[in-house]
């Protein structure tokens, strides 16, 4: 609303007028023309100023109002109109100016993390049925040597093959790997996922694109750090007292004297080395296993013949363990397998199991097996204390182990041997349950 004083001065002029006009008829009345013609051209001047007055001030509210509907807060308002009849619209104004650069500043924010990030992210924008690009980070136009077009029409040129999959499913949402011919280099494997969604009346779609090579890269990067991690951590353990039992003894013996007590430390401190030592030849041992693990010499095996084999090394830890097996394996099928190697997989996997059911009042353990699109499935349950989510990233990792006695091998082990049978090992975890899967093609 304008303000009071607007009201107050344009009420002065009207009355003014009013009061001019009744002067100008009186004066014609009394047969005083000279004088009432100067008052009438004394009331014209004045429904002028009025007239302007009026439209300055409606003038500069349009004008306002204006700037504000399309967003532009260029303006600068005149000290005077700060204060006066315009404070109102001044805080108006301002208060919106200050949104506006507040959501200019965090647009800005959310570019730069966006092409900050080596995934290609495309951002589309739906207005009147079409789809213009909104937003494209600089890692999907350096990826696919695309300059920033505006128009979705304008990138089908550079890329046909990810427009046309797109447009194929009309723009739904999709996850699924896609191969993508960057200029004159050959086809290149991504993973495509896409997502809608809405805000007041915009439609966004959002596309992300990553080279799966380059996460198999990152992966296999991540898994290496991780192992030298763990490498360094068990070397350092045993060399760390080893070169300060060392500097002992060297100190004992730089002695022109020995005593009793010196021969005591030698002797103590040579053991330890020893012990040190052992520890880390297993380590180095059970690293080569991993790392020459033999070529599966693959027979065709029963299934049955197989887990009989491992229930008699097993069984008597399990009745030891009063740990009730349910067995539902009963399969006439044969597979083509290693058997050494994969009875060394089952075993592990039962032991593993023992150990998760130690604290358990009721310990049951399950082993089932099923076929299905020409895979078969082996299932090896319990109900133990599951998998600690905090860990589940690392249950394959070489030498990563929750048990004091354990030496982090037996899944990674286990992991690779049916990888070289050409299947994948895996873990599920429900509210009761724990359950490695084996599956073998």
């Amino acid at each position: 609303m304008k303000n009071w004083k607007f009201y107050n001065a344009l009420f002065i002029r009207v009355l003014l007028v009013m009061t001019l006009f009744f002067l100008c008829v009186f004066l014609i009345y009394k047969t005083f023309y000279y004088n009432a013609v100067l008052v009438g051209a004394f009331v014209v001047i004045v429904l002028f100023e009025m007239y302007f007055y009026i439209k300055n001030e409606s003038l500069f509210y349009d004008k306002t109002l204006l700037s504000i509907l399309q967003n532009d807060f260029s303006t600068n308002f005149p000290e005077e109109n700060k204060k006066g009849n315009f404070k109102n619209l001044y805080l108006l104004y301002d208060t919106l100016k200050v949104q506006k650069q507040e959501q200019t500043s965090k647009e800005l924010v959310y570019r730069s993390i966006l092409n900050s990030i080596d995934t290609a992210t495309l951002i589309l924008e739906k207005e009147n049925e079409e789809w213009d690009i909104f937003l494209m980070n600089d890692c999907f136009s350096n990826l696919f040597k695309v300059p920033k077009v505006s128009h979705w029409k304008y990138l089908k040129n550079y890329l046909p093959s990810l427009c046309d999959e797109i447009e194929k499913v009309e723009f739904a949402e999709l996850k699924t790997a896609i191969s993508i011919k960057i200029e004159s280099q050959d086809l290149q494997t991504f993973m495509l996922q896409t997502s809608h969604t809405k805000t007041y009346n915009k439609e966004y779609f959002i596309i992300l694109l990553d080279s799966i090579q380059r996460v198999i890269e990152k992966k296999e990067k991540e898994a290496w750090i991780n192992l030298m991690k763990i490498i360094s951590h068990e070397l350092m353990n045993s060399l760390t007292p080893i070169r300060a039992l060392s500097q002992n003894l060297l100190h004992i013996v730089d002695q022109e004297a020995l005593e009793e007590e010196d021969f005591d430390d030698i002797k103590s401190s040579i053991s330890t080395i020893i012990n040190r030592s052992d520890h880390l030849q297993v380590f180095v041992e059970n690293y080569r296993k991993l790392a020459m693990l033999p070529t599966p010499n693959k027979v065709m095996t029963p299934i049955n013949a197989l887990f009989e084999d491992c229930m008699r090394i097993m069984t008597p830890i399990l009745k030891a363990e009063n740990i009730e097996l349910i067995n539902e394996i009963n399969s006439s099928r044969s597979i083509l397998i290693d058997k050494n190697q994969m009875e060394q997989v089952i075993i592990n996997l039962i032991t593993n199991s023992v150990y998760a059911l130690k604290d358990k009042s009721e310990k049951k353990m399950f082993l089932s097996s099923y076929s299905e699109n020409n895979r078969f499935f082996i299932i090896i349950s319990d109900n133990g204390k599951g998998i600690d989510p905090a860990i589940k990233d690392k249950v394959f990792l070489p030498f990563f182990t929750t048990r004091k006695d354990g030496a982090g091998i037996g899944l990674t082990l286990s992991k690779n041997i049916i990888e070289a049978h050409g299947g994948y090992l895996s873990y599920q975890t429900d509210e009761d349950k724990t359950n490695f899967v084996i599956c073998l093609i």
